[in-house]
């Protein structure tokens, strides 16, 4: 494990979303990210991460409203409205790249 290096609280930052993916990329099934994520976030965070990624993969499946999804998963529009965004328009595409490697998967 990398010591601190700054005491500069965006550097700071920087180093610990760094550290947490480095983290996550040490487990190893699904058992692994169980315990990791029990650990390391509060039941309701679980479950915040659990709906949005619901909302991802019926936004993914298409043929619902945004007002659908919401009322399935119990998210918000505006949580519908900001995934739909980051699955179609925005840059980082870590959604896509995940949901492409999960359907890769299962051939």
């Amino acid at each position: 494990m990398a010591p601190i290096k700054t005491n500069d609280p965006r550097q700071r930052r920087i180093e610990d979303r760094d550290a947490l993916c480095d983290a996550l990329l040490q487990v190893k099934d699904r058992a692994e990210a169980e315990r990791f994520l029990k650990d390391l976030c509060t039941p309701g965070e679980i479950e915040a991460l659990a709906e949005r990624w619901r909302v991802v993969r019926l936004l993914d499946a298409g043929g619902k409203t945004y007002r659908q999804i919401a009322e399935e998963t119990g998210a918000s529009t505006a949580t519908v409205t900001r995934v739909a965004r980051f699955l179609m328009q925005e840059p980082n595409e870590g959604y896509r790249l995940v949901l492409d490697r999960l359907k890769g998967a299962k051939r």
